[in-house]
């Protein structure tokens, strides 16, 4: 052994996990759960000549990793939203107002979402309803967005005509009211235990965004159901939407966690318990080399 490297990379795919029902057989694969994995490659060769991938597999060692981003400790500015629509017929605007108290929110954390709709139409204001809405943008292959709604609360107050409406909404986006759901994005762990949504993704300067694999993002909907001519029969909708962040907060004393944490507990991680993992050359492979 005359040379050796550490690599760090991330991994692709799509696969049955224990958070997706088993879809029926019909259903083709890409609509089952995408993930990405991370983890570290150690590998001895014989020289600098040989390609990584080439590597035969008994001279490696592999780690799976948990790849966490946690809230900066800097806010940013407060979210605020201003709109106004002009309607048929109607010589004045109707205004509606949303911010949000603060700009990131951690897990768990009650969202407190204040609207002021300002209606100086003839038309009166039937409903206001708020959602928080998880924004999934995939670049493992392709970019594509799969926005999901995650918590939703609303008020059946009524703004009439050349009235004004303030009021607050407190949103809860939780993964225990979106296990029925599917599409939604999770934060990963390395055991197959209990997670939570996906945190926002951070995306430095200087980073190649399509390393991280999925970017998520959250944002504040705010829909006005305005009254039509004829009543219920050409009712319409107007919406404005608030980006936020949520995340985890950052470790209490760093230091001491750095330090509880040397007593690692390395498990073996494999996927082929997972049916149709998508590579099933390389859980053979891993098969014969644990019979060796």
């Amino acid at each position: 052994m005359s040379f050796s490297r550490l690599h760090f990379f991330r991994r692709g795919g799509c696969w049955k996990s224990h958070r997706c029902r088993d879809p029926p057989p019909f259903q083709p694969r890409h609509v089952w759960c995408c993930g990405v994995d991370f983890e570290v490659k150690a590998f001895a060769r014989d020289s600098a000549e040989e390609k990584a991938d080439k590597v035969p597999r008994k001279s490696s060692v592999r780690l799976l990793i948990r790849k966490v981003q946690h809230a900066p400790t800097k806010m940013g500015p407060q979210p605020r939203a201003d709109t106004a629509w002009q309607f048929f017929m109607s010589d004045k605007p109707l205004h509606l107002a949303v911010s949000l108290n603060k700009e990131i929110y951690f897990h768990g954390e009650p969202i407190l979402v204040t609207i002021t709709v300002t209606n100086n139409t003839e038309k009166t204001v039937k409903k206001i309803k708020a959602l928080v809405e998880q924004v999934a943008n995939v670049v493992l292959y392709s970019s594509d967005y799969y926005t999901k709604p995650v918590a939703q609360e609303e008020t059946q107050e009524k703004v009439p005509p050349n009235s004004t409406l303030t009021t607050t909404l407190t949103l809860v986006p939780l993964l225990a009211n979106n296990r029925e759901r599917r599409g939604i994005a999770l934060d990963g762990k390395i055991k197959h235990e209990d997670t939570n949504l996906a945190s926002s993704t951070i995306i430095k300067e200087g980073i190649d965004r399509t390393v991280l694999g999925i970017l998520v993002s959250y944002q504040i909907k705010v829909k006005l159901t305005v009254s039509g001519f004829l009543g219920e029969l050409t009712s319409s909708e107007v919406a404005t939407e608030v980006p936020f962040r949520l995340m985890h907060p950052q470790p209490e004393d760093p230091a001491k966690e750095s330090f509880q944490n040397e007593n690692l507990v390395f498990e073996e991680f494999a996927r082929q318990n997972l049916k149709d993992s998508g590579d099933p050359e390389e859980g053979k492979k891993d098969q014969e080399a644990g019979d060796e």
